[in-house]
């Protein structure tokens, strides 16, 4: 039974989790090299933006604690989760330099221990990185062997940002490649205590779960696209409404609802950069990944598209507005934002924007600086617009009320990328652009 676990990394993922797991009754070791998160922790302060996530630590506070000494967490706990980013590089792959970093500390100290320690990479990886690169150098560096001396596993997470905590404690499956038996019988022991729900358990050897998790994202991002396709046919059909199809295509046990909503592309720290792996995954072994390839050119024609459909709508001198600039709400992320690629486009165009996001505004600003004019609320943004696109909807901008809509001196134009404003349809002077509807209700671009 684990009753110390140490987690490296207290970015977006694990310092979520480590709350989560203290919380639980379990006493855990956040490690960082980075002291202000550090710090953050041991004041019960969120390093990182996470809904719920500064409740939470206050639960947690008197099982966690948090240190930047690596070697020592690690002989102070019986297990180490590490959940340090594996940035992309620019054949696709995923780089391992910060896992090794840490495997490097974390071999150190399996070489001091006697005890038996498991060691979970829960950083997505791609193929073979456990067997030919992971598992070797933290056997050199520890001078023991795994699933002899010490576990090892690849267990990552399937979470999304904004709802981290729910996602990590009611996951649907929880993924184990694992080096050993033992192992395994010892995560899924772990899970069955601190989890809120009884999920399915895969357990694997490591380059099935690597492949695991590239294909279920890369499977996600499928469906997406599929959804994102039908609302393109469905605003050219009149009469038709994506939501109605999708919500008929839901209810068959083969396809279900989950991410099958046509809207605007996918983005986000995850879904893009995973299918990139799975495409350069076939290439490295000379198979073919065309579905992949493809909903990978697809997502990204859907940003083209969305800042195209837009700039026709958009009048000379008029200002447009952007609400919502994170890929999705919850999140304070812009990586892949929809909204971003719009925003660029704008700019481009010499088209006047005011942006506004309550949370993402920080990170969208060190890109555009003053060239976007940033407003201080969701109704400012509206007000100082001719033309307001909805990209991201905060549960906020539903409560924005009718008359700031249809205030102004000209009729606006609200482009809802989501069809979450269904009531300004109906409200006189505005025009109500809704994406995924046929052409009674939405113009669409030749």
């Amino acid at each position: 039974m684990l009753e110390c676990v140490s987690i490296v990394g207290l970015g977006k993922l694990g310092a979520p989790m480590a709350a989560a797991i203290a919380s639980k009754g379990v006493r855990v070791i956040g490690v960082d090299i980075d002291e202000n998160k550090v710090n953050a922790i041991g004041r019960a302060e969120p390093p990182v933006y996470e809904p719920g996530l500064s409740e939470l630590l206050q639960q947690a506070k008197a099982n966690l604690t948090a240190t930047t000494d690596l070697q020592q967490a690690v002989l102070d706990s019986q297990a180490t989760f590490i959940v340090v980013a594996t940035p992309s590089r620019l054949d696709g792959h995923f780089s391992l330099d910060y896992v090794l970093d840490a495997c490097k500390v974390i071999g150190q100290a399996l070489r001091e221990k006697s005890d038996w320690h498991i060691v979970v990479i829960t950083s997505t990886v791609s193929p073979l990185s456990m067997d030919e690169q992971i598992r070797p150098f933290l056997e050199e560096v520890s001078g023991k062997r795994a699933s002899i001396d010490f576990g090892l596993a690849y267990n990552p997470e399937f979470i999304a940002l904004g709802t981290v905590i729910r996602d990590f404690l009611n996951p649907d499956l929880i993924l184990i490649g694992e080096s050993d038996p033992k192992t395994g019988d010892t995560l899924q022991a772990f899970y069955m205590r601190i989890l809120d729900n009884i999920p399915a358990f895969a357990r694997m050897n490591f380059v099935n779960a690597e492949l695991t998790k590239l294909s279920i994202n890369t499977f996600v991002t499928t469906k997406i696209s599929f959804a994102n396709m039908l609302a393109r046919i469905c605003e050219r059909l009149p009469g038709s409404d994506v939501d109605v199809v999708t919500a008929a295509l839901g209810k068959d046990s083969r396809i279900g609802p989950k991410y099958l909503r046509g809207a605007v592309s996918y983005g986000g720290p995850c879904f893009p950069r995973d299918n990139l792996a799975l495409i350069a995954l076939a290439r490295q072994i000379g198979a073919i990944a065309d579905v992949a390839e493809t909903t990978d050119n697809f997502n990204r024609s859907q940003n083209a598209w969305l800042a195209e459909f837009v700039y026709q709508h958009v009048l000379p001198g008029q200002v447009v507005g952007v609400l919502g600039l994170a890929y999705k709400p919850g999140s304070d992320v812009i990586e892949e934002s929809p909204a971003i690629y719009l925003l660029r486009y704008l700019l481009d165009k010499q088209v006047s924007v005011v942006a506004y996001d309550p949370a993402a505004r920080a990170n969208a600003e060190q890109l555009f600086r003053d060239r976007v004019r940033w407003a201080a609320s969701a109704e400012a943004c509206v007000t100082a617009s001719e033309v307001v696109v909805i990209p991201t909807v905060w549960p906020e901008f539903k409560k924005i009320p009718t008359s700031v809509w249809i205030g102004g001196a000209s009729k606006r134009t609200v482009i809802d990328c989501w069809r979450a404003f269904p009531e300004l349809s109906q409200a006189d002077g505005l025009r109500y652009v809704s994406l995924g509807q046929g052409p009674s209700r939405v113009r669409v671009p030749v």
